[in-house]
């Protein structure tokens, strides 16, 4: 049942104005009837299932009543939650700071002092296997949109000049990676940011760091630590809003949550997982003690490199030089110039033989012209007769009485006529 309504004028002959709008400053609304009113509007809310956690929790034994407060896992919000006390006696496992409930209630609004809660009429917790599956579900989805791709991993930077580091507030995370990678490599610098790990404010408070150092320029790589802890603690980092902030990242993202077991979905979307926060140190900066060996190491290899190649180009040269040629260079010319000699006297024998044999060739060759030349047969006493057209006469009947004939003989020749 709802109070009786207000009286609807302030005095005798001044009505109300019945909507906010019509109000002023000379006719306002008592508080009576904005609190009325706020309270009608509110009352005809239906009741609604929410989800939250429990951040404080009092019992009421005397007054049959117990309140809590009720926050978004998300973000920095929270209701006030009353019920009965035999609402929350009726929970099979004890609600305590800290459980994930859904909460079956309807909004109320006390007039009297003008507060607004809601009046729970069922509490249900949320178990373990229920939060796991809810965070299976969340990873399908995200694994669906390639939140996950290896491809969208970013290799760490050799050696980063600033790292971003979110931890919790003085805790054994933050320890173990500052100390361990200072040393390693005490130049390096941290830009530290300590913040919840667990509960309500987790999400908000670690969202909002590595946003922040990722706006950094100077930042090269953020770290996200944790120094493990029960499925419970590590909740928030499963969160849908945490995890697509650490999606965002443009800086390369370490995930140092838990222990080796430990599978938050931060995990599957940094770009490198660490199995501890100690292991995160070792990753995002190199051993100098170990740089230093391999850099000695590397300047050994280069020496002994070159001094093999130098030695064996040495031997190359000695081996060159011992032999006879380059000892003693006027030997090679001595052996030729008796080389050229002797073939030159070669080339004069052949040479001489070749024109002796040339020359009784001719002599042969001369003597067998001369043999058959018919001029040795006139010098023997025999002449050539021939016709007045210069034909050799060898019948008697090719002439006639009377034709003139030419005789040639060894030393001249006659005309002669025939008889």
């Amino acid at each position: 049942m709802t109070d009786a309504p207000p009286p609807t004028s302030a005095g005798p002959g001044s009505p109300l104005p019945a909507r906010a709008l019509d109000t002023t400053a000379e006719r306002p609304w008592p508080v009576r009837l904005l609190s009325a009113k706020i309270a009608d509007y509110i009352d005809k809310m239906s009741p609604v299932w929410i989800e939250g956690q429990v951040v404080q929790l009092n019992r009421r034994p005397g007054a049959g009543m117990a309140f809590l407060t009720l926050r978004d896992t998300d973000a920095d919000v929270s209701l006030p939650v009353a019920m009965y006390a035999k609402v929350l006696a009726g929970q099979t496992t004890p609600l305590a700071e800290g459980a994930h409930v859904v909460v079956h209630a309807k909004p109320t609004f006390w007039k009297g002092r003008g507060s607004f809660q809601m009046q729970a009429d069922e509490v249900r917790a949320l178990g373990l296997g229920d939060l796991l599956a809810r965070i299976e579900h969340l990873k399908s989805i995200l694994a669906a949109e390639g939140l996950f791709a290896a491809e969208r991993k970013r290799p760490l930077p050799f050696l980063p000049r600033v790292v971003g580091l979110v931890c919790g507030r003085e805790s054994k995370a933050e320890h173990d990676v500052v100390v361990n990678a200072r040393a390693r490599w005490p130049e390096v610098r941290f830009e530290i940011r300590e913040v919840a790990v667990q509960g309500t404010a987790a999400v908000p408070q670690v969202s909002a760091a590595i946003a922040e150092l990722d706006a950094r320029e100077d930042v090269e790589v953020i770290v996200v630590a944790r120094g493990g802890g029960a499925v419970e603690d590590l909740l928030p980092f499963s969160n849908e809003t945490l995890v697509r902030a650490a999606a965002a990242c443009r800086t390369p993202l370490v995930s140092a949550i838990g222990h080796e077991t430990d599978s938050p979905l931060l995990d599957l979307v940094a770009d490198f997982r660490a199995s501890t926060p100690t292991d995160a140190a070792k990753r995002i900066v190199p051993d100098v003690a170990e740089e230093r060996l391999r850099l000695r190491q590397a300047r050994e290899r280069m020496q002994r490199a070159v001094r093999g190649r130098l030695d064996r180009e040495q031997h190359g040269l000695d081996a060159i030089r011992s032999r006879p040629v380059l000892a003693e260079p006027g030997s090679m010319i001595e052996r030729r110039s008796d080389d050229v000699e002797q073939l030159a006297r070669h080339g004069r024998s052949a040479f001489s033989a070749a024109l002796l044999r040339a020359g009784a060739e001719v002599d042969r060759l001369r003597a067998q012209v001369r043999a058959l030349s018919p001029a040795s047969v006139l010098e023997r006493g025999y002449a050539v007769v021939q016709v007045a057209d210069g034909s050799v006469l060898r019948d008697a009947a090719q002439v006639a009485s009377g034709d003139a004939l030419r005789v040639r003989l060894t030393d001249g020749e006659v005309a002669a006529t025939v008889d």
